[in-house]
């Protein structure tokens, strides 16, 4: 059995703009970490890094405007071969976004970070979209 964490939200800005948020390596600089590197084309590799640690995506699936996925290949213990989905449609007059983090073994402690963590990027990205400031790791607006 594995377990996921799952997000369901909306932002006020276009579908183009906040796939472009997630499927640009600026865009992800923007409202996650602000050392993201790599390729964010199908098949390529983007790396997040959070200090000294971080983990690698293999960007699995794009459909432009509706859905992104990575596997991770690399990273924390417990994401290794990890699935993360955005999908993306239109509500409301709004983007809704629905994130999935799917591959956990066990709701553990570091389920439970994860899921925090993963809030509090998503309204990064909700910000990010809706006024041109995230609060991603390594920003000035960050919080510890």
């Amino acid at each position: 059995m594995s377990y996921a964490i799952k997000h369901l939200f909306h932002i006020s800005a276009p579908r183009e703009k906040v796939f472009e948020a997630i499927n640009s390596i600026t865009g992800l600089s923007n409202w996650w970490t602000k050392d993201t590197s790599g390729d964010a084309a199908p098949g390529g590799t983007i790396q997040f890094r959070f200090g000294a640690q971080g983990p690698d995506m293999k960007v699995t699936e794009v459909k432009p405007g509706e859905q992104l996925s990575w596997e991770c290949i690399a990273g924390p213990q417990g994401w290794m071969g990890n699935t993360l989905t955005f999908s993306l449609d239109e509500n409301d007059s709004k983007t809704r976004v629905r994130f999935a983090h799917e591959g956990f073994a066990a709701q553990d402690d570091s389920f439970a970070s994860a899921n925090f963590s993963w809030a509090r990027y998503m309204e990064s990205l909700r910000q990010y979209c809706q006024t041109g400031k995230g609060e991603g790791f390594g920003t000035d607006g960050y919080r510890k």
